[in-house]
């Protein structure tokens, strides 16, 4: 592990969170630290301040620049931008180029930014030939947000074909509004949305609160405080969540593929497996997987993917996550929703902002400061 100062690994950040934490096992799971893999990190290319990517037509991965471009990898590397939403971001405090995502078959792609005010903004392009068609963008969904961080900002399609967004509690700290418990907003949720039913988007009509007035329809999960990274397990369907935490507790929420939505994953009553500020424990609280405390340099859990690929046999199966301020990539074997084991696979990512799954399910992970490395094995 590099020895860092936590005022260097925020300077010139996203600030992700205000947290410090480090990456160790939560005292009620079990605990089974080991190698997982023999890994290493290969630096395939260099980027502009990289946020997210997805894996896109080709086999290509897009790569999202925090100030609005968007750029292919392809076997030399990256290219001249495939699209330019600069003129339309803001980068100041936690905002920018926040998430991107294909639907299926390519078809159309998506950009999930913070406009000039500082509204969080999801647009759609048309993509015909593996190229977007600028003149097609139309925006899918908006939220305003009242403070400059915990945007969350991540977007994905989900095996059952609907788009996921991701929204922070509306930041400053300590949910001053009360955001991640009311179901009035649409702040701290994960949402599903189907873009393509209906202008801007329709509702699914299995979304668990569209039957309840009080709730934005919108909603799959809420309680969350700034999930920045979620995926989806490629092998299984199931939901993961990396969470941002407050001051004390970094956690990662998992949901079976059968899941019929409405999670709460507890905050702000709840830091990960805590009463928050003398929080009362919801009785639907959804608990993390795992959690860890603020005992090292971590301050910012990364949320990563389960590896699906084929290039590192003895990986496969356990999901591969980091935190931004500590960027040890670190496992968690898992089990019908259950850890048994913690693992460390010994290798640096830098300022692991997010990670990128490939089509063919090999790993990259994004360091803020520019580097796109692959996960290879050693």
């Amino acid at each position: 592990m590099r020895v860092r100062t936590r005022s260097s690994a925020i300077i010139g950040t996203i600030c992700l969170v205000a947290s410090l934490a480090l990456t160790t096992a939560s005292a009620d799971e079990p605990v089974a630290p080991r190698q997982a893999a023999k890994v290493t990190l290969k630096e395939v290319a260099t980027a502009r301040n990289p946020t997210a990517g997805t894996a896109g037509p080709g086999g290509t991965i897009w790569i999202a620049e925090r100030a609005g471009t968007v750029r292919a990898l392809g076997d030399q590397g990256l290219g001249e931008p495939v699209l330019d939403i600069s003129g339309d971001t803001t980068t100041d405090g936690e905002r920018g180029l926040l998430g991107v995502a294909f639907d299926k078959g390519f078809a159309h792609f998506y950009v999930s930014f913070t406009n000039l005010q500082g509204t969080s903004t999801v647009d759609e392009f048309a993509v015909r030939d593996g190229k977007i068609q600028p003149d097609t963008r139309r925006t899918v969904l908006t939220q305003t947000q009242p403070y400059a961080n915990h945007n969350g900002g991540d977007i994905a399609f989900g095996p059952d074909g609907y788009l996921y967004i991701a929204f922070g509690d509306g930041g400053a700290g300590g949910d001053p509004h009360g955001n991640g418990q009311n179901l009035d907003t649409l702040l701290g949720k994960l949402l599903r949305i189907d873009p393509s039913g209906a202008k801007p988007y329709a509702i699914p009509p299995d979304n668990p609160f569209v039957d309840d007035p009080n709730a934005k329809d919108e909603i799959w999960a809420y309680g969350l405080r700034n999930p920045w990274r979620f995926s989806f397990d490629a092998g299984t369907g199931d939901l993961l969540i990396g969470d941002v935490g407050q001051s004390a507790w970094e956690e990662i929420d998992w949901a079976p593929a059968s899941s019929k939505g409405g999670e709460n994953y507890g905050w702000s009553r709840m830091e990960g497996n805590h009463p928050f500020r003398g929080g009362t424990e919801p009785a639907n609280h959804v608990p993390p997987i795992h959690e860890y405390d603020r005992n090292g340099l971590g301050c910012s859990v990364t949320g990563g993917y389960v590896y699906r690929g084929t290039a590192i046999p003895d990986l496969r199966g356990q999901y591969v996550f980091s935190d931004y301020c500590d960027g040890t990539l670190r496992t968690l074997q898992m089990e019908n929703g259950k850890v048994t084991g913690v693992g460390d696979l010994a290798v640096d990512g830098g300022s692991v902002v997010s990670f990128v799954q490939g089509g063919d399910g090999e790993l990259y992970v994004l360091d803020l400061g520019g580097r796109v490395s692959r996960v290879d094995p050693a």
